[in-house]
């Protein structure tokens, strides 16, 4: 092995070994346990963020695990077509060029889209590999593959002979920019600044006037009623009178409806049946007209009258309280922030529009039904299983889904228009002209919502609708894991399409994960210049440091404040393992496994590790089981580095060094034991150091990959060799700590510091119990030598006589004569520190007990605050007690 590990000589070499000899491939293995996985498919346009890096890296970690378990696993990855994202990214492309879509054609543009998709599609995927996914390439789907197409095509053809699609003219979400319908889910609520206009609407009749206050004053124009609520007194008699619409030569009633709130301003609000959501039921309850006044442009239409038609909306508006103030009609202005609907890819604002468009059914169908029913049942398992109520709200509250976009790229709608209007769905021309009973037809222009497609992903992937044997051993997948944001976007919908087509839930748990957010618990994002790039990270750090750093920090149910400055800990893990590996081959070497000796023989250090072992394989197992990686890690990192490397090591040197060759094959036995076993452990996590370190030292089998998983073994828990060792740690590190304590500071004291470090004390050691003796007797020179002790006595009772200092642990009490620790210092100097100290400790110590004696902080503090503080005061009383007993030893 080389002296230091260098992921970037290891990481691609293994990564292609991997690749090339299959190991990420599975088939079906009829009566073996299978575990499936189908990844979420990012964005074809995409790169890796720290989302992706965060859930690629748990469904790696879960699938590696399995193999290594005896599962035959599958975790199928591919790449979604992303219509919007995908289209407006080749649309810039050709916009450099001077070119739109509309001058290359529909055909042109979207040959112009798969070239781009050829050149740099596969970015994302490169990046898949360089984090180290174990992922089955063979089978790498996208969702315009042919056979994918293929399902999308019969889903949607189903769906329509079912009844459940159909066009309409409705009221939808509509993007300016990227001139498309976007699904309520994919708007995004932006705080903004605006205002509110109250503006006064006059009676036709002259005998008064409404005022209604409103942030959209362009909307007005469109206005098909004011309303104010049936039971609100100040307008009763006034209901059904006509109001002369200001800037127009229209006039619209007053209506009663119980959308109008009587608490909130005069009680009246305009209804614009055509652009507002909430207008548009109103306006549909009381049979009103609907006006569109702002087209597909973002302009003003003529319907909103000549002077304003062809205008920007935002022109308008500015133009419309102009005008209304010069009418005299504008009551007043105020500052009014307020949440604005906008485009999540392009940010736009969106503008609600009436269209023609094609809607599937939600609300009360048996594909909503049997989607509830999942989950009501615990059917599917969510965790945190508070997410299940989440989705079972929305469940409950859906309305019709808005299908078609008015895009290029994606699904064409498989629609096809008779010459009279009429249409039919069929999944090819002869299809199509079979059902429609003539070839006068014409295809419907729009693409398929992404989201419909990527809706089959557990199933079409695998095959369906053929009924592959693919698809009936791998489905249905064994857990979905994703995030909170496409719940709705993307979970609800495959759970809805699995149940209805497979007659089966598409997996079994969903396990949604953190948010990656930065330090300051702000999400990642390109325009706030915050985020953090995993493949610059990789460079930098190495794969596995990235995937444990993240998952450390994956505590189930909370989101992760990720900053570059965790990374480097888990380097330096990585390479305290490949030290560690290096120091075992100094005495194992690369040849056969030692030969194990008989248990009985074993010293109590090394009974101890094979506990601590047990204990370990047992809390990562059920941590990875429950999905508390977070937990799994830190078990790895305190077994490795605390309990291995920090004390086993150490202990075993008089072994592998002295005389007794007996000793000597037994301490190699189970330094490399232990450390084989530990690579198995930390391999999910972290492949790559794992798979170098694995390969040279030795084992059985080709790859680590394919290893067995490491169980407990419940012979090899030793409760008396961990209670022995407990004592001993304890003892060494109490003695450690006492030599820390006396060990005078400041540079005028470095001689006498200097002295104390090297000093062996003499130490007398009083057992409390017979155990506890015969463990200090037997483990006497670990004890000395780790201590770096003198003379070590074993007494009944503390000495008497000269002045000592005493510490204890559990089971011993150690006593060092006094003029040992101060021999050296100067007492006068040493009395002065101390009290500086002491001054400076009673002081922090004061801030916190003003706190805590405030009753408003510990009233509405958060518990966990509240109870730091005190544990913080109390180690500080703790402190100044040791730092005044010091300084009444030095005053004689």
């Amino acid at each position: 092995m080389e002296k230091i590990y260098e992921p970037k000589d290891v990481e691609a070499r293994r990564y292609a070994e991997w690749e090339e000899r299959g190991y990420f491939h599975a088939e079906p293995t009829p009566g073996k346990q299978k575990y499936s996985i189908t990844i979420p498919p990012p964005n074809v346009t995409g790169s890796l963020h720290m989302g992706h890096a965060l859930t690629y890296t748990v469904q790696d970690t879960l699938g590696r695990w399995k193999k290594m378990s005896g599962y035959t696993v599958l975790i199928l990855p591919g790449t979604d077509h992303a219509g919007i994202a995908t289209q407006n990214v080749v649309e810039k492309q050709i916009a450099k060029d001077g070119l739109t879509r509309f001058d290359l054609g529909r055909e042109k543009f979207v040959e112009k889209v798969w070239e781009w998709k050829a050149e740099y599609g596969s970015r994302i995927v490169s990046q898949l590999k360089r984090l180290g996914c174990a992922f089955d390439w063979q089978r790498e789907r996208f969702t315009l593959d042919e056979r994918y197409a293929d399902a999308v095509l019969q889903a949607f053809v189903r769906f329509y002979d079912a009844g459940l699609i159909y066009k309409g003219n409705r009221l939808i979400n509509w993007c300016p920019r990227c001139q498309t319908v976007i699904s309520d889910i994919e708007v995004e609520e932006e705080d903004q600044a605006g205002h509110l206009w109250h503006i006064r609407y006059p009676f036709a009749d002259g005998s008064g006037s409404v005022v209604v206050a409103t942030s959209r004053p362009e909307t007005m124009l469109g206005d098909s009623a004011v309303a104010v609520n049936p039971e609100d007194e100040r307008y009763a008699g006034l209901i059904g009178k006509m109001i002369a619409l200001p800037l127009t030569d229209r006039q619209i009633p007053l209506i009663a409806d119980s959308y109008a709130s009587a608490e909130f301003g005069t009680g009246a609000v305009k209804v614009t049946p055509a652009h507002d959501p909430n207008d548009y039921e109103a306006g549909k309850r009381n049979n009103l007209a609907q006006i569109t006044v702002i087209g597909f442009d973002g302009n003003m239409t003529a319907q909103a009258g000549e002077r304003y038609s062809t205008m920007d909306r935002y022109d308008a508006r500015n133009l419309v309280v102009e005008d209304l103030q010069e009418l005299g009609l504008l009551e007043k202005v105020e500052d009014h922030p307020h949440r604005v609907p906008t485009c999540e890819r392009c940010h736009t604002t969106i503008e609600p529009l009436l269209s023609d468009q094609w809607f599937m059914k939600m609300a009360g169908t048996d594909l909503v039904a049997g989607a509830i029913n999942a989950a009501e049942n615990d059917s599917i398992e969510f965790v945190p299983d508070r997410y299940k109520k989440i989705y079972l709200d929305w469940m409950n509250g859906l309305r019709d889904w808005p299908l078609s976009r008015q895009l290029w790229w994606g699904h064409r709608l498989p629609v096809y228009y008779r010459p009279d209007g009429t249409h039919v769905a069929a999944r090819n021309w002869e299809e199509a002209v079979e059902r429609a009973g003539t070839d006068q037809l014409t295809q419907e222009e729009d693409v398929l919502d992404t989201w419909f497609s990527s809706a089959l992903w557990p199933f079409a992937t695998l095959g369906w609708p053929e009924k592959t044997p693919d698809l009936e051993y791998f489905y249905p997948t064994d857990v979905l894991t994703t995030s909170r944001e496409i719940l709705y976007l993307w979970v609800a919908r495959m759970i809805m399409t699995g149940v209805e087509f497979m007659g089966e839930k598409p997996f079994d748990q969903v396990y949604i994960f953190a948010t990656v957010l930065d330090k300051k618990g702000r999400r990642m994002s390109k325009s706030a210049g915050n985020g953090i790039d995993p493949v610059e990270m990789i460079d930098k750090y190495g794969t596995d440091a990235l995937r444990f750093s993240l998952l450390r920090l994956a505590s189930k149910g909370q989101d992760i404040r990720f900053s570059e400055d965790r990374i480097p800990e888990s380097r330096n893990f990585a390479n305290k393992l490949w030290n560690a590996a290096r120091f075992v081959l100094m005495y194992v070497g690369d040849g056969d496994s030692p030969i194990a000796p008989d248990i009985d023989s074993y010293s109590l250090p090394e009974r101890w590790i094979l506990s601590r072992l047990q204990h370990t394989a047992r809390a990562v197992n059920a941590s990875l089981a429950s999905y508390d990686l977070d937990d799994a890690c830190n078990a790895l990192y305190e077994f490795l580095w605390n309990e291995y490397c920090d004390w086993f090591v150490e202990l075993c040197k008089p072994a592998l060094n002295g005389e007794d060759g007996a000793a000597k094959e037994r301490a190699k036995f189970v330094l490399v034991t232990v450390l084989e076993s530990t690579l198995r452990l930390l391999h999910p996590v972290m492949p790559f150091v794992t798979e170098e370190i694995w390969q040279a030292i030795p084992h059985k089998g080709a790859t680590i990959c394919s290893a067995f998983y490491p169980q407990p073994d419940e012979a090899l828990v030793d409760l008396p060799a961990e209670a022995g060792m407990a004592l001993l740690i304890d003892s060494i590190t109490a003695l450690r700590t006492l030599r820390a304590e006396f060990t005078p500071g400041g540079q005028e004291n470095e001689a006498a510091r200097a002295a104390i470090l090297a000093r062996r004390f003499t130490v007398t050691a009083v057992a409390e119990t017979d155990s506890a003796r015969t463990t200090l007797t037997d483990q006497l020179s670990a004890l000395t030598n780790l201590a770096r002790l003198g003379t070590v006595t074993i007494e009944n009772a503390a000495p008497e006589g000269a002045r000592t200092v005493a510490t204890g642990v559990a089971g011993a009490t150690f006593y060092i004569p006094a003029d040992e620790l101060l021999e050296g210092v100067d007492p006068v100097k040493e009395s002065a520190r101390l009290a500086a100290e002491i001054t400076k400790l009673e002081k922090e110590r004061g801030g916190l007990e003003g706190r805590l004696n405030n009753p408003q902080f510990v009233e509405r503090a958060l518990p966990e605050v509240v109870e730091k503080a005190r544990a913080d005061s109390a180690d500080l009383t703790q402190r100044i007690a040791k730092l005044a007993a010091r300084r009444e030893m030095l005053a004689g």
